[in-house]
Formats: structure tokens, sequence, C-alpha cells
């Protein structure tokens, strides 16, 4: 995942695309859907001189309000790299080109204090395309159909995820990240909003209110029958 910083930052940080000589082994690592609102996060790992790449899946449910506070995203994502590493029998020799996202935080102190090789780097090409994959293919078991929808992140990615979560509010609250303060300050009010000003959220609304309707009408029928059969007796 690339961020504002990394695009402009050439002199501390290289493209995995052109990196520079390293004698010994080479493996990335990236990241895809830390920064989106919906949808589970995912952690590559690659080999880059046998192509060989591992995923790792992050719950979205460690981006709720209670979880994301507690870095409890940071803490899995270093608990999956280490196991990755292992995966990919990481050695002392081999160097390790490590995506400058802020998801990688906990990673970065764990290398330094471990004496684990690492370089920052941008990734790019084919582990970013992989791992951006990976995660477009889960967006779309979750339903999220729009055409528009790419391996690209960013804003238009951000406000298709939102507008399909407006389109069924209720059930598709759950898929969203809503430890973002963003989705708690701002969005999930204009998706309640949007929700319930369509017609599917204003025929959900009254069936929800006709449901209730019936409900209580069955505990007042109940109540009376039983009224009634405690008088004759």
């Amino acid at each position: 995942m690339k961020t504002e910083t990394e695009k402009d930052d050439q002199v501390s940080c290289q493209s995995t695309i052109n990196p520079s000589e390293w004698k010994g082994r080479t493996i990335e690592i990236d990241d895809a859907g830390t920064g989106d609102l919906v949808g589970d996060a995912f952690i590559g790992l690659r080999d880059a001189s046998t192509g060989k790449t591992i995923f790792r899946s992050i719950p979205v449910g460690l981006y709720n309000e209670e979880n994301k506070d507690d870095d409890q995203p940071k803490k899995r994502i270093l608990k999956v790299i280490i196991d990755g590493l292992k995966t990919l029998n990481h050695r002392k020799g081999d160097r390790i080109l490590l995506c400058r996202g802020n998801c990688f935080d906990l990673v970065r102190e764990y290398f330094e204090e471990n004496e684990i090789y690492y370089e920052p780097a941008i990734v790019e090409g084919k582990l970013q395309e992989a791992v951006e994959g990976r995660f477009i293919q889960h967006l779309r078991k979750l339903g999220v159909r729009s055409p528009n929808l790419t391996t690209d992140s960013g804003i238009q990615r951000y406000f298709i995820l939102f507008n399909w979560v407006c389109q069924d509010f209720p059930n598709r609250e759950r898929y969203v990240k809503t430890g973002f303060p963003a989705w708690k300050k701002k969005w999930r009010r204009f998706a309640m909003d949007r929700f319930y000003n369509s017609k599917r959220g204003k025929a959900q609304k009254r069936d929800l209110i006709k449901r209730r309707a019936n409900e209580i009408y069955q505990n007042l029928l109940e109540e009376t029958t039983l009224k009634a059969k405690i008088s004759s007796d």
C-alpha cells in the first residue's frame, strides 16, 4: 500500500520494481485494505527470487473501535508477518523490503529489537498487484459488484465501498472498519440517512413497524387469553 509520504520520499525509500543490488535473498512485504472502509485487510509476503507469495488476512472485527484503540490490528499484523517469514524460511542474510505504511509500526520495532535487517520500500509491481488483487477478491465475495472497483486504492474506491454500505446499511455495517474516527464522527450518520431516505430503506422501515405491531398484538392477545382462562378457572 502506498501512502502520500511515500510518493514524495524517493531518497530514503526505494521501489521494489528496481531495487538496489543485494547478494542474498530479498523478501517483500506489503498490505492491502488496511486503510479501506470495508472488509478484512491482507498482508502479502513475496520471495523475490522464487516468486513464492503468501497471504495472511486481518479480520475486519479487529478494526472496530474497541480493538483499534488497543492496536489490535497492528499486533495481528506483527504476528502474521512473523509466521509468514517462518513459512518462507527467512534467514539472517536475507533483505526485507518493507512497505512504509503505518500499519507496520510494530513490525519495524520488532525487526530493530531483534536485529532483523530491513529496508523501507515503495512496494510496486508483482506483490502489490497480488495483495491488492486478493483484497478485491474478498470484496467481491462480500457482494461488492461495482464494475468500477479496481486494485487502485484511494478516494474513488472509498466511495464505491461507502455507497455499497449505504445501499443496505443495517446488514452491511458489520463489514465496516468502524474504529476509523471519521466513520463515527461523520460517515455513519450519512450512511444511515441515505439508506433510510431511500426507497429500500423506507420499505424496510415499514416492514419493521409492521413486525413490531404484530409482536405487540400477539403479546396482547396471549395476555388476554391467559387472563380469560384464569377467570374461568
